[in-house]
């Protein structure tokens, strides 16, 4: 039966000729547990170019166009299509599904302005709806935001079989809130300005006094904080490397309205100060021992070794895990631990997210408006909810890419 989508879905199977090849290294069953687990689609966007037959002219065949916009969207099918569990019924959904989301997206533009952005710029060439959505290492993702070769545009993947589970088919109103979202990395994703460059940041490797999880269970509050005061001097850094906030606003404790700095490195010193502040905190506070353990390991442990906030206009997020990849993993200590480490970024003029485990400490307030106590809670929140998922999941600090500014 040659239905709309089926005649789409032959048209477009060339696009998914590179996750052919990682599907059948990945097998059946393997595919299938990854299916069991799907990393938020904020936290992780692998730069690369799953679709470089999208360039070829009339690979896409016709799409579906949506009235009002300046895209289409296409159905791809390949060979995660036999062990993905969908039928035509729910590929069928999934594109209508879509198509209504964005067709209320379009009718209150003014409420998504990401979205409005990236239609301003024209950023979004196309969106694909495919079986199943995987990055260059096999991860699988709800979304993911690739790059084209057409400077300053981008193409929108989504799973099918994700949109399947989290129970979207045929609901475009529960859609609606996690579709926008994607719409930041669409626009950071296609902006093609120079990005900052990082400043070198001197650490002290081979003396960073780094403890395992028994000996710092062990350990009284004054020591430590005692510890603490030592990775500072050697490890744990806590200015971000771009130093993003030199000459910007701040913010007073408790007030939302931004003030000019007093000199150029003021704004970058005030948070370096509170950061510090609220990091005692965690590690002295018992209650932080007890409600987020991880968060007081994994700063002494020397899985953190960043915690800064941070200027990123490009992403909507409040707070941020990123932990290096594995190949950029260093060796610290005199035991000579391999860590693959982790940055704690806070982005200082965001607003918590309803869904921000920390969302009723902040208030309503800017990040950049907390107080040291706030913070030292939305920082153990942080690290205690995401570093370990992060690492396991294969989360890396591929989004490193937009550099704060």
């Amino acid at each position: 039966m040659m239905n709309r989508l089926t005649r789409d879905r032959a048209q477009a199977d060339l696009l998914t000729h590179r996750y052919r090849s990682v599907v059948w290294v990945l097998g059946a069953g393997a595919l299938l547990c990854a299916f069991l687990f799907v990393p938020d689609a904020q936290a992780n966007h692998r730069d690369h170019q799953p679709h470089a037959d999208a360039e070829v002219p009339g690979v896409l065949g016709q799409g579906r166009e949506i009235p009002g916009a300046p895209f289409k969207v296409f159905l791809s099918t390949g060979a995660v299509a036999d062990v993905s569990g969908l039928d035509d019924a729910d590929l069928d959904a999934a594109v209508q599904t879509v198509i209504d989301t964005f067709i209320i997206m379009l009718q209150h533009r003014a409420d998504y302005p990401r979205f409005e952005e990236s239609l301003t710029k024209q950023a979004l060439k196309q969106v694909v709806i495919e079986p199943v959505v995987v990055n260059d290492e096999g991860k699988a993702f709800a979304f993911l935001v690739a790059r084209t070769k057409e400077p300053g545009r981008v193409t929108l993947l989504i799973s099918a079989t994700s949109l399947k589970d989290r129970g979207y088919l045929n609901h475009p109103d529960s859609l609606l809130p996690v579709l926008s979202r994607e719409f930041q990395w669409g626009v950071s994703k296609a902006d093609t300005a120079p990005k900052a460059k990082a400043v070198a940041v001197e650490r002290n490797l081979e003396k960073a006094p780094i403890l395992t999880d028994e000996e710092i269970a062990g350990l009284s509050a004054e020591e430590r904080v005692r510890l603490l005061q030592q990775l500072f001097d050697t490890y744990l850094r806590t200015v971000d490397d771009q130093r993003s906030l030199d000459g910007q606003p701040w913010y007073e404790v408790g007030h939302s309205a931004p003030l000019p700095p007093t000199h150029a490195d003021s704004t970058t010193k005030l948070y370096d100060i509170r950061i510090r502040e609220a990091l005692q905190k965690i590690v002295r506070d018992p209650s932080f021992l007890e409600r987020t353990p991880k968060a007081v390991r994994n700063l002494l442990n020397g899985k953190v070794w960043n915690v800064a906030y941070v200027k990123i206009d490009q992403r909507d997020w409040s707070t941020r895990t990123r932990v290096l990849s594995e190949e950029k993993s260093v060796v610290v200590g005199k035991r000579e631990r391999r860590i693959q480490p982790a940055a704690i970024l806070v982005n200082v003029h965001r607003l918590a997210a309803a869904d921000d485990p920390f969302y009723r400490e902040t208030q309503g307030l800017p990040m950049g408006a907390l107080s040291a106590d706030q913070l030292a809670h939305v920082i153990a929140l942080e690290i205690h909810h995401n570093i370990q998922e992060k690492s396991l999941s294969g989360h890396t600090a591929q989004d490193a890419l937009t550099a704060p500014r």
